[in-house]
Formats: structure tokens, C-alpha cells, sequence
């Protein structure tokens, strides 16, 4: 344990390598990372239990900084325990550099990326989630965090559900330095008012002048003896602590101290202070879950009628009863998503975090840190609340799978507010993305068994309403496949479609065949990656003429997905794009369907105008 003259010299180490970072780069924020050393500095040398030689050891704890912009002292940090060069230090934000100017998994030590303010905590509350109900080890989770970033509600949906949960493996460290980017945060130096919150929702805190390194101490001694809920350090610093030109000064953040040599000085020097961080708890093993160890699908008869969203909660617990790794979360919607059914046969891997999408997708980030396969499901409009956390799980290179259901104007009578009519275009946007948009229950089941190897982001868009099985319970599917349905040597125009509309293409290509008008048929069930060269193979079959259709809003969806992909393969198309362009209401589905101009009676219409029919 150091004692308060080491852990005074540290801090000022920490400090000035934060501001020889940010000066090499000539841009950072050092002074965000100067309010905080104090607090870093005893966290690490007295708390902090981590092997920086064998960061994937599953007794480790585990360190956020959800205020990612201090990434220089994280960076300093790294160096001080000697796991990093200074060369390394001094490359910060440079191109090609490990050392970003908000840290990413690139680094073995970092867990998650952050920088997109309000996201640390709440995945740290998936971290402590994981260590007490799935791992069952005596791991810590530390979050440092930004007064400015109290703001966001996602910090209070975390600091509620670790209430709920009983997490009393997880720490906050609030660093209260008044002020955020262009002036004073929302409280100040009122450290009762965070207090009197965080209390509100069950937490046990202590205050402390965040300068004072054996005040620190003491405080995280006692916020971590036998903790019975989870605790917070709520601390006042000085934004700029040390560095007279910018210490406690607004138009400071976000910029190099105006001296760095100067700085350096009046911070009493390169130290060269190195420390030993204190090992994990334990040795344990993380806990396993039984498993029936095969595989076994449901399986459902051809023309039976089933949901898709039905078949997803059935595929997934049959999932997680064939792999331990599997967990499942749900948005309180668990009876319409149908993740019910994975709670009901494996409930101590099922976590309902209730309506709170951005505490459920961030929980599912946290969990797949220690190698889960989290399954996350509501209804897809619902999650455009947590897409910030999706865009940032793909800069953490996370691996976590979502359900979004209720898609389209097909749900019904609920109305537009209920509505996923964005979903596509927002996951296909994601860097790495699968998107997956199955039509039948035999389909879905084996798409949700591919989902679990799948690397990134994905997300699997399923239908509210029962639509007949078309596939074979034996037939595969794959993450870039499509399926012909239908097709003959006559063809005058294909049709790609996915997930409901498959069905209304099928009705359409059955009338027009009755009529001698042979149609082809492409069930484009990965919307990405897209098959591409299959696509390209039907569309040339019948001379450039195409019809897409699908439920959702035209603009990023599988309509401008298919013609992107047949222009950059040089296929001349004569193409009708059928999506819903008005705003819809509340009516029976095939009423909606018709409205939207996406039903069989628009695609048959769509396919007589292309093939020169009337």
C-alpha cells in the first residue's frame, strides 16, 4: 500500500504525462485528466486489483472511464505501471497510433470504448452483472466519471437498475470539477446534490475533497468493506488542478495546456514514478453453465402459421440450452419479444432491465467484455432510443446480438409510434453489422443459431403477426444468403423482398402466373451482408427488371441496398423501389399493408407496369 507522500508523487506524475501528451499532440484534454489524478492515483496504487501482464484474466477488475475524453491520464496511468513506453505515451492521437484521443479495445487494458458521454457507467453496470450472476467473481467494477456527463439519463438508468440489482461489486468515482465544456455543469460544486441522488436510488456515497490523496483513501476503504449495495465517491476537484494558466479557468477544456515545458515545472517534474498495481482476489475459475450440450431447433411444419417473433424466443432458448454462453435481455416487452420463454427455462442468464434501452444494450456491451453472447430484444422502434449505444458498441468491437420486433406497418392497429420503420437503415449504417430479416419461423430459428458466432453487431428484425412456414425445418440458412422462391425460364421480372412481404410476393407471383406472367422471386433474408451476386444473377435472368419491396421507410432500406449492390456490379436495372411513403395510422395489418402500396395487389401492379403489362 503506498503511502500519502508516494501517492502524492504519483498524482503529479500522472500529471504532468498527461500534459506532455496532450502537448505532443497539441490537442487532448489535459485538464480534464489534471482534476482527476489524485482520485486515479490512490485508485490504482491502493484499490485497483489488476494484472497489467494478463489483462484477460477473469479476476481482474475492471476500470471505466466514462469520462473518455481524460484518456491521457488513463494513457499516464498505463505508463506509471509500466505497460506502456514513453514513446508510446507521446504518439497520442497521432495516425496509427494505439493511443486515440478517447480509448478503444485497440489496448488490451481497456474494456469498452468510450468518449460518447453517459455510456461508462451504464456498461459497467453489465460488468457487475455479469461478475455477480454469471461469472460469480469477486471482481470490482470502477467507473470514473464526469459531473458534465450526470446529465444524461442513461447515467441514471444505470445508477437505478445497480440499485435494483444489488451490485455492490461496482464503484462510481464522480469527479466534480465544476466545469464542463463551455462553462459550469448543472450543479457546480454542489456535491449534495449528487448525493441526495444517488441516495435516492439506494447507493451509499461518501464525499471527499477530490485533491486530498489520504481523504481518497480512507473513503474508498470504507465505501468498499463489505459493501451491501453499490457505492459512489462523489469528489470536488479543480478542472486543471496544478497548472496555475488553466486550473479551475473556463475555455480551458478540450486544448493543450498554453506551456507544456512551464507546466511540467510548476508540477514539480518527470518524476519517473512507477507502480505495482495489487493482484486480483482470486484464482477462481469463472462459473459454467450446464448445457444439454446439442443443439436442437424447434422445427415447424410447412403451412403451419407462426410468428416469427414466436420463433425467435423458442430458437434462442434452445440456443441457450445448448451453450452456456448464451444470455438473453429483455425491455420489459419479454411477452411480445418472446424472450419470456428463455426466462422461464433459463432464468439465471435471463436479465430483465425493463424499460430502459440504453441500460439494456449498454448491460449487454459489459456482459459480452467477459466473453457472454448477449441476446438483447424489444421492439425495434424502441431501440432507436439506444442507438448511440450500438454505435459505440461497434467502436468498442463488441460482440452482442438484438431483436428488434413489432417491425413495420404490419403490427397493426398500435400505430406509427410502435412502428420500426427506421431499423434497417439504422443497423445497416453500423460499422460491421449483420442485419438479418426473416420471413418464416424455420428461417428465423436457424438465423438465430448463426447469430451467436457472428462477429460485431446483430440484428435480427422480426415480424408481430403469424405468417405461414415456407421453409423446411431442414433447410440452412446463412448470414449473406438469399433464397430463390421462385423461378422458370419465362421470368420477366424478379422481386426481392424479406420478412413479411415475402409472403405478399408470393401471393402476387401466384395471380400473375395464373395469368401467364412468370415472375421471379428472391427472399433477400441477409439485408447485410446482401447477396449481392445472387441478386445480380436473378435481376440480369429477366433483363434488367426489378421490384423491391419491403416494410419500411424507402431511404437506407432493402430497396437501396439492392440497387447500390447491382449498381457497383454494373447491372442496368429498370427498377421500382415499393416501400411505405406516408405516414401511417392504426388499422388491420393487410389494410396498412395496402395503404402503404406493399401489399400483393402493389406488387402485382408494380411487376405489369415493368413487364409492359396492363
Amino acid at each position: 500500500m503506498a503511502d500519502n507522500d508516494d501517492l502524492r508523487a504519483l498524482a503529479q506524475q500522472l500529471r504532468v504525462d498527461s500534459v506532455r501528451a496532450a502537448g505532443a499532440a497539441s490537442s487532448g484534454h489535459p485538464t480534464s485528466s489534471l482534476s482527476a489524478a489524485d482520485l486515479v492515483a490512490v485508485l490504482a496504487a491502493n484499490h485497483l486489483r489488476y494484472d497489467f501482464d494478463d489483462p484477460d484474466n477473469p479476476n481482474n477488475d475492471h476500470l471505466i472511464f466514462s469520462k473518455g475524453h481524460a484518456s491521457p491520464l488513463l494513457y499516464a496511468l498505463y505508463k506509471a505501471v509500466g505497460a506502456i513506453s514513453d514513446e508510446d505515451l507521446l504518439s497520442f492521437r497521432r495516425l496509427g497510433s494505439r493511443f486515440e484521443g478517447h480509448p478503444t479495445p485497440v489496448l488490451p487494458w481497456v474494456d469498452v470504448a468510450t468518449g460518447s458521454l453517459g455510456q461508462g457507467l451504464p456498461i459497467a453496470v453489465g460488468l457487475a452483472l455479469a461478475g455477480k450472476r454469471l461469472d460469480r467473481l469477486p471482481f470490482r467494477v470502477w467507473a470514473l466519471c464526469g459531473d458534465s456527463e450526470m446529465a444524461e439519463g442513461s447515467m441514471w438508468e444505470a445508477i437505478e437498475h445497480a440499485s435494483h440489482a444489488g451490485l455492490d461489486n461496482l464503484t462510481a468515482i464522480v469527479d466534480v470539477n465544476r466545469l464542463g465544456q463551455r462553462g459550469e455543469t448543472m450543479h457546480g460544486w454542489d456535491l449534495d446534490a449528487y448525493v441526495r441522488r444517488f441516495e435516492a436510488f439506494g447507493w451509499t456515497c461518501r464525499t471527499v475533497d477530490g485533491h486530498d490523496v489520504g481523504a481518497i483513501d480512507t473513503a474508498l476503504v470504507e465505501l468498499t468493506t463489505d459493501p451491501e449495495r453499490p457505492t459512489a465517491l462523489i469528489a470536488r476537484t479543480a478542472k486543471g488542478r496544478g497548472v496555475t494558466a488553466v486550473e479551475d479557468a473556463d475555455d480551458a477544456h478540450g486544448k493543450p495546456v498554453p506551456d507544456t515545458d512551464g507546466a511540467v515545472a510548476e508540477l514539480g517534474g518527470d518524476r519517473g514514478v512507477r507502480i505495482t498495481t495489487t493482484p486480483p482476489r482470486s484464482a477462481d475459475k469463472p462459473h459454467g453453465f450446464d448445457t444439454a450440450g446439442s443443439l436442437d431447433l424447434p422445427r415447424y411444419a410447412l403451412g403451419e402459421e407462426v410468428a416469427t417473433r414466436k420463433a425467435y424466443g423458442e430458437a434462442l432458448t434452445a440456443l441457450g440450452r445448448a451453450r452456456g454462453d448464451v444470455v438473453a435481455l429483455d425491455g420489459e416487452v419479454g411477452n411480445s419479444t418472446h424472450a419470456e420463454i428463455f426466462r422461464d427455462a433459463l432464468p439465471e442468464r435471463f436479465f430483465e432491465m425493463y424499460i430502459a434501452e440504453q441500460q439494456m444494450v449498454a448491460a449487454a456491451v459489459g456482459m459480452q467484455v467477459r466473453g457472454w453472447v448477449p441476446f438483447a430484444s424489444s421492439f425495434a422502434a424502441f431501440l432507436s432510443r439506444a442507438y448511440d449505444f450500438v454505435r459505440m458498441a461497434a467502436v468498442s468491437r463488441a460482440r452482442l446480438n438484438l431483436c428488434g420486433s413489432h417491425a413495420g406497418v404490419s403490427i397493426g392497429e398500435d400505430g406509427p409510434s410502435q412502428m420500426g420503420l427506421e431499423d434497417l437503415a439504422a443497423f445497416r449504417a453500423v460499422h460491421g453489422s449483420t442485419v438479418l430479416y426473416p420471413c418464416d419461423a424455420n428461417q428465423t430459428a436457424r438465423l438465430v443459431a448463426a447469430m451467436a458466432d457472428l462477429e460485431g453487431i446483430g440484428y435480427l428484425r422480426t415480424t408481430r403477426s403469424a405468417t405461414p412456414v415456407i421453409y423446411d425445418a431442414g433447410e440452412t440458412f446463412e448470414p449473406g444468403g438469399s433464397r430463390v422462391l421462385r423461378s422458370s425460364d419465362r421470368d420477366a421480372v424478379t422481386v426481392v423482398t424479406a420478412g413479411i412481404t415475402v409472403h405478399e410476393a408470393l401471393r402476387a407471383a401466384g395471380e400473375l402466373a395464373a395469368e401467364g406472367l412468370a415472375v421471379r422471386v428472391v427472399d433477400a433474408y441477409s439485408v447485410k451482408p446482401l447477396d449481392a451476386a445472387g441478386i445480380a444473377e436473378a435481376v440480369r435472368a429477366t433483363g434488367g427488371r426489378l421490384v423491391t419491396v419491403e416494410d419500411h421507410w424507402p431511404e437506407g432500406g432493402l430497396g437501396e441496398a439492392v440497387l447500390a449492390a447491382l449498381a457497383t456490379a454494373g447491372v442496368a436495372v429498370q427498377a421500382e423501389v415499393l416501400a411505405v411513403r406516408s405516414m401511417p395510422g392504426s388499422g388491420k395489418p393487410a389494410e396498412l399493408l395496402a395503404e402503404a402500396g406493399i401489399d400483393a395487389a402493389a406488387i402485382r401492379a408494380a411487376v405489369q407496369r415493368l413487364a409492359g403489362a396492363s
